[in-house]
């Protein structure tokens, strides 16, 4: 196997055949980055929406009922003994408000 130096001096592609080896490359960064904007963007709108008696769970696992809403934090009401505990905002992984809830028969 060639080192990576060797296989860029290769006089066989000139510039167009080091260019060809770092495309794809290049490509997948800008894949990754973009995603990622996408969905951070989604999640910050999702925490933008969050409002009293939605449930939520939090990335420590947590799930609960939004009580009250501060400028960076929620205040969730978690079963079984109905605690009234605050946590940052950033730390909600997921949302479903109470139309969402799936209707038993």
């Amino acid at each position: 196997m060639m080192p990576l130096f060797l296989i860029l001096q290769a006089p066989s592609g000139g510039a167009f055949g080091g260019m060809v080896l770092f495309l794809p490359l290049l490509l997948l960064i800008v894949y990754m980055f973009y995603s990622q904007q996408r969905k951070q963007k989604k999640w910050q709108g999702m925490l933008d929406q969050l409002k009293a008696g939605d449930k939520v769970t939090t990335s420590g696992g947590l799930k609960g009922t939004v009580m009250a809403l501060k400028d960076d934090s929620v205040h969730l009401r978690v079963p079984p003994n109905n605690l009234v505990l605050e946590v940052t905002k950033a730390s909600v992984v997921q949302v479903s408000t109470t139309e969402e809830e799936p209707k038993t028969k």
